[in-house]
C-alpha cells in the first residue's frame, strides 16, 4: 500500500502535513514519541478522509531506530512514495551553557536519524523510479547563529544533503528537497526550554505546508517559507559569512546571551 511516512507527526509541521495529504487521498504512517496524541490524529484523519491512517510510536534518536522503523514499514506491506523528515529540536542560549548530551541528541535526532531514514527509503524509490523525500531544514541553515550553534548547523547540514541528493536523484524521478521554513507557531521554543518570544512575525504551520508543496511542484532543491524568510536568506549571500555572524549575535545576545 503506497504511503506518506511523516516524522514528527504529532503536532506542529509534521500534523499539518498529514491532515494536508489526507485530504487529499493520501495514506499516511506517522512517526512520534507521543503515542496518545498519535492515536488521536489517526483516529481523526481515518475517519474524515477515506484513506488508512496509521503510527508508530517511537524516539528517532535512539541508536537503532531507523532500521526498526523500516523493518516496520515492511511488516506492515508499506510502501513508502513520500517520505517528510521533520522530526527535530533546538536549543536556545550560550553553547557552554547546554548539557552535552542534550546536544548530542539534537545532533542524533536532526541529522542521523534524516540520514539514516533517507539510507533506507531511497534505494526502493530509485527501483521504482518514484519518490519524493522532502527534509526539514530553517532558515538557519543558511549560517552561523550564535546561540543556536549546534541546531543552525544541524540544520546546514540537512540543507546541504538535501541539495546534493536532488541532483543525485533526478535521473531516477525522485526528487528531494530541503523545506526551510523560518519561526513558525509550533513548540519550537518550548522544546528549546526557552518561553522567550521570537523576534519576528510567525507563520502558520499550514502556510510552510503549502510553500512545500508548492515546491514540489516547481521542482525546487529548496525552498524557504514565506517572503520575509526569502528575502533574509538571499541578503546573507551579499556580506561576509562574519559580518551575518555578527549581526546575528548582536540580535540574539540581549534575549539568550551575556549583555557584553
Amino acid at each position: 500500500m503506497k504511503t506518506t511516512l511523516i516524522t514528527g507527526a504529532s503536532s506542529g509541521i509534521g500534523e499539518a502535513f498529514a491532515r494536508r495529504l489526507a485530504a487529499q487521498g493520501e495514506n499516511v504512517l506517522l512517526v512520534a514519541r507521543t503515542e496518545d496524541k498519535l492515536a488521536s490524529v489517526c483516529n481523526e484523519l481515518g475517519r474524515a478522509n477515506d484513506i488508512s491512517a496509521q503510527y508508530v510510536a517511537m524516539d528517532l534518536a535512539e541508536t537503532d531506530a531507523a532500521a526498526r522503523l523500516f523493518e516496520e514499514t515492511k511488516r506492515r506491506g508499506l510502501e513508502v512514495e513520500m517520505l517528510i523528515n521533520n522530526a527535530g529540536f533546538g536549543s536556545m542560549g550560550d553553547f557552554t551553557a547546554f548539557d552535552i548530551e542534550r546536544d548530542m541528541k539534537m545532533i542524533d535526532l536532526n541529522i542521523k536519524a534524516l540520514v539514516a531514514l533517507t539510507h533506507y527509503y531511497l534505494p526502493q524509490m530509485r527501483e521504482r523510479k518514484s519518490g519524493t523525500i522532502i527534509n526539514v531544514a530553517s532558515t538557519a541553515a543558511f549560517q552561523g547563529v550564535p546561540y543556536m550553534a549546534v541546531y543552525a548547523a544541524t540544520k546546514a547540514f540537512v540543507l546541504s544533503f538535501s541539495e546534493a541528493l536532488w541532483d543525485e536523484n533526478r535521473a531516477y524521478n525522485v526528487h528531494v528537497m530541503a523545506l526551510c521554513p523560518g519561526v513558525t507557531q509550533t513548540n519550537f521554543f518550548a522544546a528549546a526550554n526557552t518561553d522567550k518570544p521570537p523576534m519576528r512575525a510567525m507563520q502558520t504551520p499550514e502556510q510552510v505546508v503549502d510553500t512545500a508543496l508548492k515546491g514540489l511542484k516547481r521542482g525546487k532543491s529548496h525552498i524557504v517559507s514565506g517572503w520575509a524568510n526569502y528575502l533574509t536568506t538571499e541578503t546573507e549571500r551579499l556580506v561576509p559569512r562574519w559580518l551575518v555572524a555578527r549581526i546575528a549575535g548582536k540580535a540574539m545576545r540581549p534575549k539568550y546571551g551575556e549583555n557584553r
